[in-house]
């Protein structure tokens, strides 16, 4: 048995572990000496072949960890970054809601510019294919009822002849109902219709489709208030050349009613309205007009409906 004593200088270290793994496999005895003291010496029985197994399995052990730790964790990716096949997928995908947002953006164009050309009075620009009933889809309530036949159009003869629903020609429910008129029922009960007119006045002009009167005139003293048809938002408040001071308000289920000839606006584009909530203040202004009055149109999913029909008489 051979006894090695611990140096004490830093060159000895390397001879020292020399030494003491020169024979693996047999026992040595270490005795520690401290340096400038009269301590007892501690001597150990140590066996090289067993630290050097240990350090062995302990580096394997350690390799293993790692690996599975790159291997199943997230940190594969942000060691070895993503592979041939996720960065495909992240391509597709990316492509997919690139193509899918500028359909949207086209769709919300082409909603924007129905929207301009219905409240400031020119029909002309939408063409015939946005004026069709067939372009403005409305869900199907009753899938496994049969078809019925679209609403028929105005008389022909009107400049701007536009498809209109008027909702006062409703019969009781599911008697020979079409599929929008038992869509724009199923949803009068939401808006709590019908609703008291939007200005004390006296009705002086009807709605008339056929010859592009796409709304009700009621006569009022110029500054009357002039009120939210029901809750919503204003997406159109400006000057328009037949309308004058115009106000717009989009509802919920696809309906937007508008306010013309008005003397002053009250509202901004973006800001939420009340129902019977102050809009504007009822005028004569615009060039299609012949005295103080409001025009008052209500639409729904681009069609124009009859107001009357959601409006308390007056």
């Amino acid at each position: 048995m051979a006894c090695f004593g611990l140096p004490t200088a830093p060159p000895h270290v390397t001879d020292f572990l020399r030494d003491l793994f020169s024979h693996p496999g047999s026992s040595r005895t270490v005795i520690v000496l401290e340096p400038d003291t009269m301590s007892t010496p501690r001597q150990y029985d140590v066996r090289p072949g067993y630290a050097l197994y240990a350090a062995i399995i302990g580096v394997v052990v350690l390799g293993a960890v790692l690996v599975a730790v790159v291997v199943l964790t997230p940190l594969r990716g942000l060691i070895m970054g993503p592979g041939t096949g996720e960065l495909r997928g992240v391509a597709e995908t990316n492509a997919q809601r690139a193509a899918a947002l500028e359909d949207s953006l086209a769709l919300q164009y082409q909603q924007i510019a129905q929207l301009r050309a219905i409240i400031t009075g020119e029909m002309d620009d939408l063409g015939e294919d946005v004026l069709d009933p067939a372009a403005f889809a409305l869900p199907d309530l009753d899938a496994e009822a049969e078809p019925q036949a679209a609403p028929a159009a105005p008389a022909e003869g009107g400049d701007h002849a536009q498809p209109a629903l008027p909702l006062s020609t409703l019969g009781p429910a599911g008697e020979g109902e079409g599929r929008d008129a038992r869509a724009a029922r199923g949803y009068l009960d939401g808006l709590r219709l019908p609703s008291l007119p939007p200005v004390d006045g006296v009705p002086s002009r009807g709605f008339d489709a056929g010859r592009g009167h796409f709304g009700i005139d009621l006569a009022a003293t110029e500054g009357t208030p002039v009120r939210a048809f029901a809750d919503g938002y204003v997406v159109f408040a400006d000057w328009t050349q037949g309308g004058g001071h115009t106000i717009a308000v989009q509802h919920p289920g696809g309906y937007l009613s508008v306010y013309k000839h008005n003397s002053r606006l009250q509202m901004r584009v973006g800001e939420r309205v009340r129902v019977r909530e102050t809009l504007a203040l009822s005028g004569n202004t615009g060039e299609i007009t012949s005295g103080p009055h409001l025009h008052f149109e209500l639409w729904r999913d681009g069609l124009a409906q009859d107001p009357a029909a959601f409006l308390v008489a007056p």
